[in-house]
């Protein structure tokens, strides 16, 4: 079995293999969920502490590991803040060489940072002229202290009522619980309707009673084709055959979606963050040869691009619109949060924001 496939298998799979390999991994997510406690109370508890940022900062993170959204959801607050004037930079540890990739086709004037330790990384950003930051995926780094948090809750995967097993028993990197330390609750939806994913918002309210809540859908935009500017609108999907590449963490969300469109969808998955070889576009190119639409998504086109010679039967990526669908005025209150701080923000670079006079 492909690995990704095992992985889901075991996580969300409901035969008798699949909860075998979750008892038996039980132990280890216990000592995982142990360490996730204890690491968590030494920071309440003021004996690890958090550093300050060069400049305020959101951190638009997530309690699973991957399919989300929360790359989008992280590109959407940082053009956001540059259309109300702000200089932002998108600060990221870079798991894959995939999102400083997206993330620059996304916002291509705004700066990208990538850096492990996210304090020198925001440190860098102001030096360049950045006076708030966007950290994409930073909601377990508290090291970093910064001004809102933003915690990005997939309704696609979310399943009422189910055991919520940490890592590597499940895919969450923290308890439910964790979402108290947010400033904001995103939940985002793919193939789902609204209705699932404002259900999934009732209950994230009743959990974290204090943390607002908004939705967001991730609707599919225009096809674009990798190697050039035509592109083409998503009808052009119905009633065809399509063969998907997808290196990313919600494959068959992204699968539904285009069924819904009105295309039938043949999937090749493989792993988060792929890094494709030339072998692999050879294995793709061999099982799409009876397909007229081969397409991915912009995180897998900017890795398969330099690959992908015009030789090749067209390649296509869909593109994605991010919408926010309830909870506007919670959103609109985090941004506005983020641009009055850059006037008030310690000065902590030589850099310094000076705030507009007001009206006497």
């Amino acid at each position: 079995m492909h690995s990704r496939g095992a992985v889901e298998r075991v996580w969300y799979g409901g035969d008798a293999l699949a909860g075998m390999v979750r008892a038996a991994l039980s132990p280890v997510a216990l000592l995982y969920g142990g360490g996730v406690a204890l690491r968590g109370a030494l920071y309440d508890a003021g004996l690890l502490r958090a550093s300050d940022l060069a400049v305020p900062a959101v951190s638009v993170g997530n309690l699973t590991v991957g399919g989300t959204g929360k790359t989008p959801a992280a590109a959407w607050f940082a053009a956001q803040l540059a259309a109300r004037g702000a200089r932002p930079a998108i600060v990221l540890r870079g798991y894959g060489t995939d999102e400083p990739l997206v993330h620059g086709e996304l916002n291509p004037g705004i700066p990208v940072i990538v850096s492990a330790d996210r304090v020198a990384g925001v440190a860098r950003a102001a030096a360049g002229g950045a006076d708030v930051a966007v950290l994409d995926d930073a909601f377990q780094h508290r090291r970093a202290r910064r001004d809102v948090d933003v915690v990005v809750v997939s309704a696609d995967r979310w399943v009422a009522g189910a055991p919520r097993r940490l890592l590597p028993a499940g895919p969450w990197r923290e308890p439910l619980s964790a979402l108290r330390r947010g400033t904001l609750a995103l939940v985002t939806r793919r193939a789902v309707s609204r209705d699932v994913a404002d259900t999934v918002a009732v209950e994230l309210v009743r959990r974290a009673p204090h943390v607002p809540v908004a939705v967001a859908a991730l609707a599919l935009g225009e096809l674009r084709r990798v190697d050039g500017n035509e592109r083409q609108p998503l009808a052009a999907l119905r009633g065809a055959r399509v063969f998907v590449v997808a290196g990313i963490g919600d494959p068959r969300g992204l699968g539904a979606q285009l069924q819904a469109a009105g295309a039938t969808v043949i999937m090749r998955a493989f792993g988060d963050h792929h890094d494709f070889t030339a072998r692999d576009v050879a294995t793709v190119v061999s099982e799409a040869a009876r397909v007229v639409w081969i397409v991915c998504t912009l995180k897998d086109a900017v890795k398969l691009r330099p690959q992908w010679t015009r030789a090749l039967p067209p390649l296509w990526y869909v593109s994605q619109q991010f919408v926010v669908e309830s909870g506007e005025p919670a959103v609109q209150a985090v941004l506005g949060s983020l641009l009055d701080a850059r006037y008030d923000h310690p000065a902590r670079t030589a850099r310094t924001v000076h705030k507009p006079p007001t009206d006497s």
